[in-house]
């Protein structure tokens, strides 16, 4: 079949016209290139996410005062582990510890780390850290953009805290998180819990908020509504809230981009309808004499579906082949940064390869059928005139 005239034919068509293709392709490959790029960054990073977010605790509590996030009591404890149901309840003090000279802050975590809920969420880390070593001096483990942040204002070993009562409390520094965590924590420090109330000036009674796991996962709206009438003004806070809210802002600016390659691709298909509406006088004449010479309008659509194929799936390879370059090789400059938002601390995050097909069946279609339609409609109207009109 490949041998056959009409493949020849269309060969010979597709060099003899070739300048006219390689701005087509140009185009098409860089509109390919931007919307596979914003769909793997965006797929991507819902999936690391994902991953970091399968050892976060189902269920966590906290107080309100008029809307405002305070201290939990840590004798909701008791209350919380006498509903049936509920495993795993850890008490956790965490908080934002802002660096004065240049406005950035940490996210200081406190850990018990002899607590069965926090060893296996940090048993990977625990691990590779020598405990004795750990609790004989006040020690911390910062996440890889707090390692950074630190070493470029010369606190490569310890960094000295502010306290609430105007002291200062120097804290060494362990070790670093996994780059593979960076998403999360980046700007992350892990440390003993009671050095982390220290810092904060927390009282022993009280506690950021408390967390606990639910097996039965069809027991968490049950569960929640006896939280509530439990006790009085709090935030029920369940994975699923965070999973969707980290996966609907990474969607909504993916969205953004998508508007922009849906305006792009339309004013391309317009300006290459525009250009097969008014055919070259030569193109017109090639029409005419191929319906002159016995071709049908079937053979001379055929013919444009084939060409436009050609370009369509060349332009689509490379687009692709150079998205994925671009997103998980060169960990997408500049792009990177935008869906990260405005980074509290410098964030390199490791981007893991992702590919879906039926994503890529879908950057296909999407721009595919415009630019099918923007070619064979203009060509059809052509190829319908009577051949010595059409070669005039």
């Amino acid at each position: 079949m490949l041998n056959s005239p009409f493949f020849s034919f269309l060969t010979l068509l597709i060099f003899k016209q070739k300048t006219k293709h390689i701005g087509v392709v140009v185009i098409s490959v860089m509109i390919i290139f931007l919307l596979s790029s914003i769909l793997f960054i965006s797929s991507s990073l819902q999936q690391t996410l994902q991953k970091n977010l399968k050892n976060q605790p189902d269920i966590i509590v906290s107080s309100l005062k008029a809307g405002r996030s305070v201290d939990t009591p840590i004798e909701w404890i008791d209350k919380i582990v006498e509903i049936d149901g509920v495993e795993s309840v850890t008490p956790r003090v965490y908080g934002r510890y802002f660096f004065t000279p240049n406005e950035n802050s940490f996210w200081i975590i406190g850990v018990d780390f002899f607590d069965e809920q926090s060893n296996q969420n940090l048993k990977s880390l625990i691990d590779q850290v020598e405990l004795r070593e750990f609790f004989s001096t006040p020690s911390m483990i910062v996440g890889d953009g707090v390692g950074e942040f630190m070493r470029g204002h010369f606190y490569s070993d310890s960094f000295s805290f502010r306290l609430p009562d105007g002291g200062f409390k120097e804290v060494k520094i362990a070790k670093e998180l996994l780059s593979s965590t960076n998403l999360i924590a980046n700007d992350m420090i892990v440390m003993p819990q009671e050095l982390a109330r220290e810092i904060f000036g927390m009282d022993d009674e009280v506690v950021t908020d408390i967390a606990f796991n639910i097996p039965n996962s069809s027991e968490w709206d049950n569960i929640i509504t006896k939280l509530h009438l439990l006790f009085y003004d709090i935030r029920v806070v369940d994975k699923r809230e965070m999973i969707k809210s980290y996966r609907g802002l990474y969607n909504y600016k993916g969205g953004l981009f998508l508007v922009l390659y849906l305006v792009t691709i339309a004013t391309f298909m317009l300006i290459l309808y525009q250009r097969y509406s008014m055919v070259y006088s030569s193109d017109r004449r090639d029409i005419g004499i191929l319906r002159a010479t016995g071709w049908s309008i079937k053979d001379i659509l055929k013919l444009k579906f084939y060409e436009t194929l050609i370009i369509t799936m060349v332009s689509f390879v490379m687009g692709v082949v150079l998205a994925y370059g671009y997103i998980f090789v060169l960990d997408a400059p500049l792009v990177l940064e935008i869906f990260l938002g405005g980074a509290n601390l410098a964030n390199s995050v490791e981007l893991v390869p992702t590919i879906e097909f039926g994503l890529l069946g879908s950057i296909f279609l999407i721009f595919a059928i415009p630019l099918f339609g923007s070619v064979l409609i203009p060509v059809w109207r052509i190829a319908t005139t009577p051949p010595k009109e059409a070669m005039l």
